[in-house]
């Protein structure tokens, strides 16, 4: 084990080669024990997913760190997951994230003081009020800790790629379950993926023309006030960076080249592209529509390449090909900045007593997004 002075510097670490820390991370793990619990995002390269006591999507995740033990949650993903299982966790237990500066470009896509002054306009035109009556806000886990806090506090709710469905379904009863009549027919305002929102409320039955786009950067958000009005769900600009570069060209480009192939793709991919695949899902969804196929099915997956490519090797044994949609597909780049050498140096510093890279969500705010996810963890 390094002596406290090895371990005081990352700039130590990160000279060093992924090999080396492989001994040194097991010996970590070993005499932390069960004061330590390490989860992991599939996007995780391999090299940092293997040490994980548990690995999955955001929702799964999300229900692991509000059921953690121990006094250490170390996450290796990014800030707004260890947001979250700073805010469900336990009063004592600390909230490490391996790499502060591993983000997501979604959740910087919607700051709170822009979601407040759409929702102010929103309140002006006579769609809601401060409580939500007459639109729920619902925001996707890829959100920072005030924005879930902003939903919660307006009797909305999180969602992730899982549950969205439900999310919907719970959002739209909004009157029903505050018994409060709202003036007009319930809306979302879904944050901040605009993809995502789109895809499940198309798949719900809700027609194109009946989702608008809000544009934080546009006046009135660019929104036409009579398209508002009829809209049932007001879709925030936001993208995944990885999930927009899939294209329906990819989709007949790989179906020409492999006949017979399985698209199945992500909901956070485009519209055009869902609608062309044979299956959508969550990250936990994919890897179910694998997992059931018969021997001999070959996938094109439309989500991120590192679980791509492992879940090309781990079902190659079951005689399944899986390959990307796109040959140039895109990594997540924070997600990438977690690497062995930053596991390394949390864990090393937390059998000498030092807590490094805490992840702390202020008490107020923390209050309402648990709120938040406690809805989201009640909705099938």
């Amino acid at each position: 084990m390094a002596t406290a002075t090895e371990i005081c510097s990352l700039e130590n670490y990160l000279v060093l080669p992924d090999r080396t820390m492989d001994d040194r991370i097991g010996a970590a793990k070993e005499a932390l024990g069960s004061d330590l619990v390490v989860l992991g995002h599939h996007y995780q390269r391999d090299e940092v997913i293997r040490f994980a006591d548990f690995r999955g999507d955001s929702y799964k995740l999300s229900q692991q760190a509000a059921n953690a033990g121990g006094k250490y949650i170390v996450f290796c993903g990014v800030h707004f997951m260890a947001e979250s299982a700073d805010i469900l966790a336990r009063p004592g237990q600390a909230t490490i994230l391996p790499d502060l500066n591993a983000g997501c470009s979604m959740a910087d896509m919607a700051e709170i003081t822009q979601v407040e002054n759409c929702w102010e306009h929103l309140v002006r035109a006579g769609l809601t009020n401060d409580e939500g009556d007459g639109i729920t806000p619902v925001t996707y886990m890829n959100s920072t800790a005030a924005i879930k806090a902003f939903c919660g506090e307006r009797g909305g709710v999180v969602c992730t790629s899982s549950n969205a469905p439900g999310a919907f379904k719970w959002a739209f009863a909004g009157s029903t379950r505050t018994g409060v009549s709202a003036p007009h027919e319930q809306k979302i305002l879904f944050l901040p993926d605009q993809h995502l929102g789109r895809n499940t409320g198309y798949r719900m039955g809700i027609p194109l023309d009946e989702m608008v786009v809000w544009d934080p950067y546009m006046l009135n958000g660019g929104v036409d006030p009579e398209r508002m009005k009829k809209a049932r769900v007001i879709l925030w600009k936001g993208h995944c960076s990885v999930h927009q570069r899939f294209l329906p060209e990819h989709v007949d480009n790989v179906r020409a080249k492999y006949p017979g192939i399985r698209v199945i793709v992500h909901p956070e991919c485009r519209w055009e592209v869902c609608q062309k695949a044979d299956g959508i899902g969550s990250t936990e969804g994919l890897l179910k529509m694998i997992r059931q196929a018969p021997s001999g099915t070959m996938f094109a997956v439309g989500t991120e390449i590192h679980l791509v490519n492992r879940m090309g090797r781990e079902f190659a044994a079951e005689g399944k090909k899986v390959i990307t949609l796109d040959d140039s597909g895109c990594l997540c780049t924070t997600m990438f900045r977690i690497s062995p050498q930053h596991l390394c140096w949390v864990l090393e510093n937390l059998v000498d007593g030092n807590v490094v890279n805490q992840i702390r969500v202020d008490d107020g705010v923390k209050h309402w997004a648990r709120v938040a996810l406690d809805r989201m963890l009640e909705i099938q």
